[in-house]
C-alpha cells in the first residue's frame, strides 16, 4: 500500500465531499491562490486513498493547478455497500465519469490513476468512448494487464484471508509480518502508522475483494484504449522499480499507447509519495502543453 510521507494538509488544501449522480465521495481539494490554469482529478489504487497524493497538492497547486484527489467507492472515507458487485470495474469507471462531471469548472480536467486506479481511469475512458471529457490521461505505476505472478500470489493470500478474517485481524497479521522483517527504515512515523491502520479497517471488505480479484485476472486492454483515446494526450509515469508491474512492462505499454514515458529516479511503486517533487515536476511538464 502507498504510505503518505505526512498527513498535514498544506494551506491551499481542504477536505470536501463531492456530490455526484452516483453518490457522495470523500476528497481533498487544493486551490491555487491565483488564477486556475487547469484541474486534475487523481484516483488512488488498491488499499489506497486520497491521502496517497497529499505530497503532490502543494507543488501542483503552486503551479496553478486545482487538484482533486478522491477516495474511490469502498475506500477509506467514501464507504459503500457490502456487495462485491458494486465494485466491479465497470461500476468504478462510471464513478469516475460522475466525478469528472462533478469536479467541473476550468475546462476538462487532467485524469490520473495510480496502480489499480489506472484500471479504473482506463475503464472510464473506454466507457466514455474516448477522451473528450479530459485534457490528458496519466497512468501512474500501473500496467497493461494482471500484476506480476509473485505479487498475484500474495494478493491471492489476502483474498483467502478476507473470507475467514475481519480487517482488524488481517491488519494484525500484516503488522507482525512487518515487525518480523526487521526493516526499521521502512516503518512510518507513528501518526502515519496510525492513519494506515485506521484507513485499512475503514475499507469495505467487499471492495478489497473485488479489486484484488481484478488485479490477479485483468486482461490486456491496451490496444482498445489506444484506439478509443488516440487523440487524448497520454503519459505513463512510474518509479525505476515496481513490485506490481515490472518497469519494462510499463514502458512497453507506453509505446503501444503512443504515450509519453517518464521514469522517476529512486522511486518505487508510489512515486507520488516517495518522490513527490520529481513526480509533480513530471506531471507539470506534461500538462504544460495542455493548460
Amino acid at each position: 500500500m502507498s504510505t503518505p510521507p505526512f498527513l498535514r494538509l498544506p494551506a491551499c488544501a481542504r477536505t470536501v465531499r463531492l456530490e455526484t449522480s452516483r453518490g457522495s465521495f470523500a476528497a481533498l481539494e487544493a486551490l491555487p491562490d491565483g488564477p486556475v490554469r487547469s484541474t486534475a482529478l487523481l484516483v488512488p489504487g488498491f488499499t489506497g486513498s486520497k491521502e496517497d497524493f497529499i505530497a503532490l497538492l502543494e507543488p501542483l497547486c503552486a503551479a496553478g493547478v486545482r487538484v482533486v484527489a478522491v477516495d474511490q467507492r469502498g475506500q477509506h472515507e467514501t464507504g459503500g455497500p457490502a456487495d462485491e458487485a458494486a465494485y466491479e470495474l465497470a461500476e468504478l469507471g462510471l464513478d469516475v465519469l460522475a466525478l469528472t462531471e462533478a469536479v467541473g469548472g476550468h475546462g476538462a480536467p487532467h485524469l490520473l490513476g495510480h496502480s489499480f486506479g489506472g484500471y479504473v481511469v482506463r475503464e472510464a475512458v473506454l466507457a466514455a468512448g474516448g477522451g473528450a471529457s479530459w485534457r490528458s490521461l496519466t497512468l501512474l505505476s500501473t500496467g497493461p494487464a494482471a500484476i506480476e505472478p509473485g505479487e498475484a500470489a500474495r494478493t491471492k493470500l489476502l483474498l483467502d484471508a478476507l473470507t475467514v478474517m475481519d480487517l482488524e485481524g488481517i491488519w494484525q497479521v500484516m503488522r507482525e509480518m512487518d515487525e518480523g522483517s526487521g526493516d526499521q527504515a521502512a516503518r512510518p512515523a507513528p501518526e502515519v502508522a496510525e492513519f494506515l491502520h485506521r484507513r485499512w479497517v475503514s475499507n469495505v471488505p467487499q471492495s478489497l475483494a473485488a479489486m484484488g480479484r481484478r488485479l490477479v485476472s485483468e486482461t490486456d486492454r491496451v490496444a482498445e484504449l489506444a484506439r478509443a483515446a488516440a487523440a487524448l494526450p497520454k503519459l505513463v509515469l512510474s518509479g525505476e522499480r515496481d513490485y506490481a508491474w515490472p518497469v519494462p512492462w510499463q514502458s512497453a505499454m507506453a509505446e503501444r499507447l503512443g504515450a509519453r514515458r517518464v521514469v522517476v529516479p529512486e522511486a518505487g511503486h508510489s512515486p507520488n509519495a516517495e518522490r513527490p517533487a520529481e513526480t509533480a515536476r513530471a506531471l507539470l511538464d506534461f500538462w504544460a502543453d495542455f493548460h
